[in-house]
C-alpha cells in the first residue's frame, strides 16, 4: 500500500488530501481530467466526468496515462471498475470521425460498425444524414456538421472532426517581436491549437490570451473575425495587435454599437452580434457572408446562446476560443466542446505563477456580522431578495474603508455587483466608478489615469470582469457577485495577476456575510480557484479593524 495524497473511490470521486507533502504534484497530474467539486480545508473532491476525461484525450493525453495517474498517487487500491470505466468512456472519443470525401463530401467514418449502427438509429440524428455507403461509412448534409457533433455528444459518442477547414481570404499577418519575445507556453498553446484546427486555450488572466490570439492569426495568415465580451476589449485587442503584430490601423476595424467597420480583422462584440431587431438577429450576417479564415471567441466561457446556434453553421472556419476557465454556470461546456472544439490547450495558473509570468496572489475572505435589525430583516425576506440583503450589508462598507486606507500606496480596485452599493462606496470613499452606463470614453479616460498611477483606487461594477488590462492593480476587494459563480470569481482574482513591474505580489479580499448564503455562494465561487492552488485564508472583520491583516 501507498501512501500517496489521492482516494481513487468507486462512485467516480476523487479525494485529495492537502497537507499530504505531494498534493500540489497530484493536483497538477490530475487536473487534466478532473474537475474539483468541493474544497473545505483538508480534503478536496474531484469527480471522473465523461467531458473532463474526453477534453484530456482531445488535449493529448491517453486512458494509459490517466490510469498510470490515478494509481501514482492513490493511496489505497483504485476500484476496478474505475480502471475499466476510464479506460472505455476515453476510447468512446474518435470512434465515430467526420471527414471530407473527394466523392460523397462530408462523411461520418466508424472503426466501430455497431457505434455507426446504434447513432444512426437515433431520432436526433437520423434526419442528418444522407445515403450509407457503406457499413463504416455515410453521408452527412454538409450544412449539419455542428449539429452531429452536438448531438453525438449527448448520445456519449463524441466526434473527432477532421473535415478540414476552408482557408478563407488571405491576408499577410506575422508577429513582429521587438523587445518583446513571445513565451515558450503561448507558442505552445498556438501550436496546439492549429495542429488540432479548432478548440479552446485554457490560460489564467494575465497570462498573455491575446497574444496566443495574434499567433494563431499569425500561423492562419488568413482575414479573422475577433468577438469580445465589450468595446473596451475589442479596443484593448486592437492597440494590443497594433503592438505585437504587423497589422496596421487600417487592417483592423470595430464592429461595435458605435462603429460597423469590416476590414481584414474585424472585432466585434458578442452584444452587437445577439441584438435584434424586429426579432431578427440583425447582424449575424457577418459571420457567414465574409469567407474568414479565423474566428477568435475570447473570453469563451461567456459566449451567448444564439452565438452557439451560428458557430453550429461554420465549422468550415477554423476556431479558437479563449478563457481563463471553461467552467460555464449555465452548464453548457458540452456546447463549447462540439462546437467551438475540445480544450488543446491548458497549464496549471501556480505553474506560471512559478516561472513568474503572473504575479503571486494571496486570497483572504473577510467575514462580517450582520447587526440584529440587518439579520431579522434578511430572516423575513423573499428567497430571492436573501442574497441582495446580505451582500450589501453596511458593515462590508465599513470594512471596505478600513481596507482602503490600511492599501493607502497601492493600486485598489473594488468589485461589486449592486449598483446602488457601489455607489455609496464610490461617495464614501470619494474615488471613481465605473459601471453599466459609464460610457466607453470616460471607462478608457479612467483605467488610463489608474494605469499612470493618477488614480490610485477605483469602484468597478461587473463591466470590470472582464478583458481590462490593469497591469498594476496590486489589490482587489470583491463585496458582492453574482450568486456562486466559479468564473466570476476566476475573471476578478484575474484583474490583479498580471506580473508588477516591482516584482509584488497581490491581494484579492473577498468581504462574505457570515450564516448566510453569502458565505454558501462564497464557498462555491472559491471552487475553481482551489483547483488551481489558491487557498482563502479567513478573517474576521474585527481583525480587519484591528489592523490585524
Amino acid at each position: 500500500m501507498s501512501t500517496g495524497p489521492l482516494i481513487v473511490q468507486s462512485d467516480k470521486t476523487l479525494l485529495l488530501d492537502i497537507d499530504h507533502p505531494d498534493s500540489v504534484e497530484c493536483r497538477r497530474a490530475i487536473a487534466p481530467f478532473a474537475e474539483l467539486e468541493r474544497s473545505p480545508e483538508h480534503i478536496h473532491t474531484y469527480r471522473l466526468t465523461n467531458l473532463g476525461l474526453w477534453n484530456a484525450r482531445a488535449a493529448g493525453h491517453d486512458a494509459e496515462q490517466v490510469i498510470d495517474t490515478l494509481i501514482k498517487y492513490s493511496r489505497y487500491a483504485v476500484p476496478h471498475s474505475i480502471l475499466v470505466d476510464v479506460a472505455e468512456t476515453m476510447s468512446r472519443y474518435g470512434r465515430l470521425r467526420l471527414e471530407a470525401d473527394p466523392i460523397h463530401g462530408l462523411i461520418l467514418v466508424t472503426t466501430d460498425s455497431a457505434v455507426l449502427e446504434e447513432v444512426i438509429r437515433a431520432k436526433k440524428i437520423a434526419p442528418l444524414l444522407g445515403a450509407r455507403i457503406d457499413s463504416e461509412t455515410i453521408v452527412v448534409h454538409p450544412s449539419q456538421r455542428g449539429a452531429i457533433k452536438q448531438s453525438l455528444l449527448r448520445l456519449g459518442w463524441p466526434a473527432e472532426d477532421f473535415a478540414g477547414y476552408v482557408d478563407g481570404q488571405a491576408h499577410e499577418i506575422g508577429l513582429r517581436q521587438d523587445g518583446w519575445k513571445i513565451r515558450p507556453y503561448q507558442e505552445l498553446a498556438a501550436e496546439g491549437f492549429w495542429h488540432g484546427g479548432s478548440g479552446v486555450v485554457v490560460l489564467p488572466c494575465g497570462a498573455g490570451k491575446t497574444i496566443v490570439g495574434a499567433a494563431a492569426m499569425a500561423h492562419a495568415k488568413a482575414t479573422t473575425l475577433i468577438l469580445v465580451t465589450n468595446t473596451v476589449a475589442a479596443r484593448q485587442w486592437r492597440d494590443e495587435l497594433l503592438r505585437r503584430t504587423t497589422l496596421n490601423e487600417d487592417e483592423i476595424g470595430e464592429y461595435s454599437g458605435a462603429k460597423k467597420e469590416i476590414r481584414p480583422v474585424t472585432i466585434a462584440t458578442y452584444q452587437v452580434m445577439t441584438k435584434k431587431k424586429n426579432g431578427v438577429y440583425a447582424h449575424l450576417d457577418l459571420f457567414d457572408t465574409h469567407d474568414w479564415g479565423l474566428i477568435i471567441y475570447d473570453e469563451v466561457h461567456l459566449l451567448p446562446a444564439p452565438i452557439f446556434r451560428f458557430t453550429a453553421d461554420i465549422q468550415s472556419r477554423r476556431r479558437l476560443g479563449l478563457t481563463a476557465t471553461l467552467v460555464r454556470e449555465d452548464g453548457m461546456e458540452g456546447e463549447v466542446f462540439s462546437l467551438i472544439g475540445p480544450k488543446r490547450f491548458d497549464v496549471p495558473w501556480k505553474e506560471i505563477e512559478s516561472q513568474g509570468y503572473i504575479a503571486p496572489a494571496e486570497c483572504i475572505e473577510v467575514r462580517v456580522n450582520l447587526s440584529e435589525s440587518e439579520r431579522l430583516l434578511y430572516a423575513t425576506a423573499e428567497p430571492e431578495e436573501k442574497y441582495r440583503y446580505c451582500a450589501t450589508t453596511k458593515t462590508k462598507g465599513e470594512v471596505v474603508q478600513e481596507l482602503v486606507s490600511y492599501h493607502a500606496n497601492e493600486q485598489i480596485l473594488v468589485i461589486g455587483q449592486y449598483i446602488d452599493q457601489l455607489d455609496t462606496l464610490s461617495e464614501t470613499l470619494g474615488v471613481p466608478l465605473i459601471k453599466g452606463d459609464t460610457p466607453v470614453k470616460e471607462r478608457e479616460r479612467l483605467f488610463a489615469a489608474f494605469r499612470t498611477g493618477e488614480i490610485t483606487c477605483l469602484v468597478v461594477s461587473k463591466v470590470a470582469n472582464f478583458s481590462v488590462d490593469l497591469p498594476d492593480a496590486t489589490i482587489a476587494i470583491q463585496v458582492s457577485g453574482a450568486f456562486g459563480s466559479r468564473q466570476e470569481e476566476a475573471q476578478r482574482l484575474g484583474r490583479i495577476l498580471r506580473p508588477k513591474s516591482d516584482g509584488r505580489g497581490a491581494k484579492f479580499y473577498s468581504v462574505v456575510s457570515r450564516d448566510t448564503v453569502d458565505q454558501d455562494f462564497a464557498a462555491n465561487r472559491q471552487r475553481f480557484l482551489a483547483e488551481q492552488g489558491y487557498a482563502y485564508r479567513i478573517i474576521d472583520a474585527d481583525d480587519v479593524f484591528q489592523g490585524k491583516i
